[in-house]
């Protein structure tokens, strides 16, 4: 696995976004995938690649085809990342809701 890479790297591309999903109800065989998109199979080979490098897919050999297989787990980083932003956010609008109802008190004061 190439060091460099990791599960935001991969996540970062559409056309990654997009093999992620139609992996994720069942494996997909790299043929299947690539006629999927409107680039070389070459081109999403490498994206399958990458996304088996950063521990997202999983490729089994089944004969000549190769099959990809979503690995979700990994993407747990990403959720653990997003919560500490989410949590920010939750919290200064929650203050943002409490100093707009302080005006609103206030006008409503004859």
């Amino acid at each position: 696995m190439d060091a460099r890479r990791d599960v935001f790297q991969a996540i970062a591309d559409p056309t990654r976004r997009a093999i992620l999903g139609m992996v994720a109800n069942q494996p997909q065989n790299v043929n299947a995938l690539a006629e999927k998109f409107d680039v070389s199979r070459q081109a999403v080979s490498l994206h399958v690649k990458i996304l088996h490098e950063c521990g997202l897919l999983t490729i089994r050999q089944k004969g000549r085809e190769r099959y990809c297989e979503g690995r979700f787990d990994k993407l747990s980083e990403v959720a653990e990342w997003i919560e500490q932003y989410r949590k920010f956010w939750n919290s200064r609008l929650d203050s943002l809701e409490q100093y707009l109802n302080q005006i609103q008190t206030k006008t409503d004061k004859p």
